[in-house]
């Protein structure tokens, strides 16, 4: 091992030490932590505070300009909050978690795998997603969670690290279709955070999102239409502060048997809904269309 290596070696555990001491404090401790890191963000960093503003001001076009400064700190709050959980997760219990997250609907996934389909299972940057970490506990098939990864090789191990903490299995972008083409195992479960703007854009993959037209990634319907798997949508709720539902929704069961564009259009449907029903819960500070201000 030459020094760089020694040097991110050392790096990596002493960056992994310090937040598992961290995750060790009580929970008040951390929200509290976090109410001091939500003054900063929103009061006096205002860290893309503009880009929020905007974006939400854009997507609820019918709301007051009190009613979207509301949804934005709700946002900030609810943003350094989940921070908080993420660092707690590092070592709590799964047991702790089992009291915390509640599945819904279960039977619709347990149900595509019986019948041999790989399943894959869409959903947006809403409430803390993060938690989803907690699914291979829940369920006894493989899951992966597709991701990009990091450029900070210190920063890529810790979050595959954190995230493969209950057996979830992390698999690079670029990976995934030789994985679920290859057949080399059983069904599994896919997961795709396809709500963020594609480095492609395809004109037959834009649709009105949010009163404004928008491209999506068409990789995930290419995809399961090419792998013939069931496809659903994880609607992500925050039922108390800590609390959170996941119920999962039926999208198609055969993706081959579907019309190109329908996949995509009725996950933009199924996330619309979800945005609005909890519009704080979304990640906002992402300049997700064309014309949002600088950062």
């Amino acid at each position: 091992m030459n020094p760089k290596q020694i040097l991110k070696q050392l790096a990596y555990r002493s960056a992994y030490a310090g937040l598992y001491i961290i995750s060790l404090l009580p929970m008040t401790f951390l929200y509290a932590l976090g109410s001091i890191t939500y003054f900063l963000a929103y009061y006096i960093i205002g860290y893309r505070k503009e880009v929020v503003i905007q974006n939400i001001a854009r997507a609820f076009p019918d709301k007051r300009y009190g009613e979207v400064h509301a949804i934005v700190k709700k946002f900030y709050t609810c943003f350094t909050a989940y921070f908080a959980e993420i660092i707690k997760s590092i070592s709590v219990s799964a047991e702790v978690l089992d009291k915390k997250i509640v599945f819904e609907n279960q039977e619709l996934i347990d149900q595509y795998i019986a019948s041999g389909r790989d399943v894959i299972a869409c959903l947006g940057h809403c409430g803390n997603w993060e938690m989803l970490n907690f699914m291979p506990f829940k369920m006894q098939y493989d899951i992966y969670a597709v991701y990009k990864p990091l450029r900070s090789t210190t920063m890529n191990k810790l979050m595959i690290r954190f995230r493969s903490r209950f057996g979830m299995k992390l698999l690079p972008d670029k990976a995934v279709v030789r994985q679920i083409l290859a057949k080399s195992s059983g069904p599994a479960v896919y997961l795709f955070l396809a709500d963020q703007c594609p480095p492609i854009k395809e004109e037959k993959f834009r649709f009105t999102f949010l009163h404004q037209d928008t491209y999506v990634f068409s990789g995930m319907e290419k995809l399961a239409r090419t792998s013939r798997s069931a496809v659903i949508y994880l609607h992500i709720t925050q039922l108390s502060k800590g609390y959170y539902k996941i119920t999962c929704l039926p999208i198609c069961s055969e993706a081959s048997a579907t019309r190109e564009g329908e996949i995509t259009q009725k996950y933009v449907s199924l996330l619309t809904e979800n945005i609005k029903e909890e519009p704080y819960g979304w990640l906002w500070t992402h300049k997700r269309w064309k014309g949002s201000p600088s950062s």
